[in-house]
């Protein structure tokens, strides 16, 4: 449970959550099998993303050096010995090969277009760790991540892809990589050692903590054009109640090289995060 990382699991829940809710707005029912399925899926590929993620790093060195938070540092499992490496593993290529079996499942289902999702998930998932965040690519994947599954989980359920699907899954992207942005600070020094190119690596860190007021101000900016224009209900805009924790976070930036200072930043992050996706989640139900 520890090395799957069961709180940033929520991430993912939301953003499936997010594409049935928009498909309950538009349509007035829900499939509960298919949307049973699609969670079950999306919950064993990020769990496999976690899992493998913990194993490349442990392999690099990368966590055996870095100093862990609760937000932050990897899983500790393995430079701890509570876990074997090859068990590890093992249960990431599992976890994988049920995700892509529930993905294959749907592509017959729903034809080509699942296809083409799940199968950029699976590559993804797998060389997550081993290329796509050692080319700076991380936090571009999150964010294609985040709205792949809004509207992946919304045409599992419609057999289309609606303007909304793709609009809330695009600020439910940039949530998810904004998490990972901050909480890619702290591990700066170990991720550069371990020839990983993470954004704030290829910035700096006084670069990067200037543009982090920006990934919120645009984050907020989706979500009221969103509401006035009719592809988000009016609702919506209540997701702005998540405003005290990004400002807390964006006050806490020029603590960015004082790990235990940094933490609050991180968590409060985490917070405006999950608490704008579930109120935005939530504001199509209404």
């Amino acid at each position: 449970m520890r090395a799957v990382r069961i709180r940033f699991l929520l991430s993912s829940i939301i953003a499936v959550a997010c594409g049935l809710s928009i498909a309950f707005w538009k349509y007035k029912e829900i499939d509960l099998f298919y949307a049973s399925m699609t969670f079950a899926g999306v919950i064993c590929l990020h769990a496999s993303i976690d899992l493998l993620n913990d194993y490349w790093d442990y392999k690099k060195g990368i966590d055996t050096i870095t100093r862990r938070t609760k937000f932050s540092g990897g899983t500790g499992v393995l430079p701890q010995n509570l876990l074997k490496p090859k068990h590890v593993y093992f249960a990431g290529i599992i976890l994988l090969l049920i995700g892509s079996l529930v993905g294959a499942y749907f592509a017959l289902v729903r034809g080509i277009i699942i296809l083409a999702f799940v199968g950029f998930a699976v590559l993804a998932v797998y060389f997550y760790t081993t290329n796509i965040v050692n080319v700076g690519l991380g936090e571009t994947f999150v964010a294609i991540k985040g709205t792949l599954i809004v509207v992946g989980s919304y045409y599992i359920q419609t057999s289309s892809i609606g303007i909304s699907s793709v609009y809330a899954g695009i600020i439910m992207g940039i949530l998810s990589a904004t998490v990972l942005f901050v909480n890619s600070f702290p591990d700066y020094e170990a991720d550069r050692l371990g020839g990983r190119k993470t954004l704030v690596i290829l910035l700096g860190k006084k670069r990067a903590a200037r543009i982090f007021p920006g990934m919120i101000l645009c984050t907020y900016s989706l979500i009221i054009a969103g509401a006035f224009l009719g592809y988000l209900k009016i609702y919506s805009l209540a997701s702005l109640v998540s405003l005290p924790f990004a400002i807390i976070a964006i006050m806490g930036m020029n603590n960015s090289g004082q790990v235990g200072k940094f933490v609050r930043v991180m968590g409060s992050t985490v917070a405006y995060s999950r608490l704008t996706g579930i109120v935005l989640t939530t504001s199509f139900l209404l």
